[in-house]
């Protein structure tokens, strides 16, 4: 099992290290999820089509979730202030069916 830490912001994976959440790797970019393997563990803010795959695949998603006010959209953040809006790690299952 590995487990990737898929994100482009320096303050998620400082927030992600600051709160002891273990990663093996970090991608700033997930480009071919076809090559992780069942039962790996990928951590980030994907979009839910790509998490309704990994699912498919047996690979479990756990989102990065915050609550951001409006005036910090668009915002680096730093670890701090992740801590400070509560940000968490929550584990998402999708299922993709047709509308």
């Amino acid at each position: 099992m590995t487990t990737y830490l898929v994100s482009r912001h320096a303050g998620a994976v400082e927030w992600m290290n600051f709160m002891g959440h273990h990663y093996d790797y970090h991608l700033h970019h997930l480009s071919d999820y076809k090559k992780l393997e069942i039962g790996d563990v990928v951590i980030g803010s994907l979009p839910i089509n790509i998490v309704a795959e990994l699912n498919k695949r047996g690979i479990a998603y756990f989102h990065l979730s915050i609550d951001i006010p409006e005036s910090l959209r668009g915002v680096e953040l730093s670890a701090h202030l992740l801590s400070f809006l509560d940000a968490r790690l929550e584990r998402y299952e999708v299922i993709q069916t047709a509308y």
